[in-house]
């Protein structure tokens, strides 16, 4: 426990074009060697592919993609006695946003395809 008390939750900014913060998170995660801008050219590609090929709003598409991604429960591991158990517990909404990013981004090969050819599909 802290001594100095709580710490503050930090939210998310959002970003220039699409004003969205869960956008803002997955740049960040895409974010190579300190390039955001690199990490924003990738993303907007993307999401313009996503555009085009499905003719409704990528935004949406992004959001359908993290939410069905996203877990419920995780199991964290608890010594009971002399042995360990894996015990299921319930997981925060941006907790569970943020390992559903990594997983996307987790699942894509760099030796396979671009970023964002990847993404769009």
């Amino acid at each position: 426990m802290s001594r100095r008390g709580t710490a503050e939750e930090k939210t998310a900014k959002s970003d220039p074009i699409y004003r969205n913060r869960l956008v803002n998170m997955l740049v960040n995660r895409i974010l190579k060697h300190g390039k955001k801008s690199l990490a924003y050219q990738i993303l907007y590609r993307a999401m313009k592919k996503i555009q085009q090929k499905t003719d409704t709003n990528p935004l949406s598409v992004l959001r359908q993609a993290i939410r069905g991604v996203t877990p419920d429960i995780a199991v964290k591991a608890r010594r009971v006695g002399g042995s360990t158990h894996q015990v299921p517990i319930e997981i925060g909404p941006t907790q569970g946003k943020a390992l559903a990013i990594r997983w996307l981004l987790g699942a894509w090969h760099p030796e396979n395809v671009r970023v964002e050819i990847w993404l769009s599909n």
